[in-house]
């Protein structure tokens, strides 16, 4: 086998995998909190407790406007916050991991990850997650994208 032939694994795919990982344990575990609306509720009760934040979209929602005004608002308040921030451009493969059984879910557009009051849920994904968007912030990659693998 020679250096061509080694397949390479890219940081966005290990976070792609990391990143459904932590959502299905921070689901598992009552640490996610879905939507934009319900995410700014809990950002502006207890923002201390936020964790991790995920913006999803696609092609479908791009345009619209005052989806990214709440993009923008959200984002803003996690760079104030230092919580690490990732986009993901597959609204369809979020809805799975994060959805009921059936997969269906109105608003997935963003996603927060909490932390327990009593401190008990540690994930080692987490710490990827943390990690890699560290790396991304030193390459100027302020909200990374990441593309969730598919099952």
């Amino acid at each position: 086998m020679t250096l061509e032939e080694v397949p390479i694994q890219k940081p966005a795919e290990k976070a792609g995998k990391a990143l459904e990982e932590v959502l299905l344990s921070a689901k598992n575990n009552d640490c996610l909190t879905v939507g934009v609306y319900e995410s700014a509720k809990v950002m502006n009760v207890d923002p201390d407790s936020v964790s991790f934040c995920v913006l999803a979209t696609d092609e479908e929602w791009e345009c619209d406007i005052a989806l990214q005004i709440h993009f923008t608002l959200i984002q803003s308040f996690c760079f104030d916050n230092n919580i690490s921030i990732v986009r993901v451009s597959d609204m369809q493969r979020l809805t799975e991991v994060v959805g009921d059984k059936a997969g269906e879910l109105e608003d997935a557009h963003c996603c927060l990850i909490t932390n327990p009051a009593d401190g008990s849920w540690e994930d080692p994904a987490l710490e990827k997650m943390h990690l890699f968007c560290e790396q991304s912030r030193s390459m100027n990659d302020w909200v990374p994208e990441i593309t969730l693998p598919e099952r």
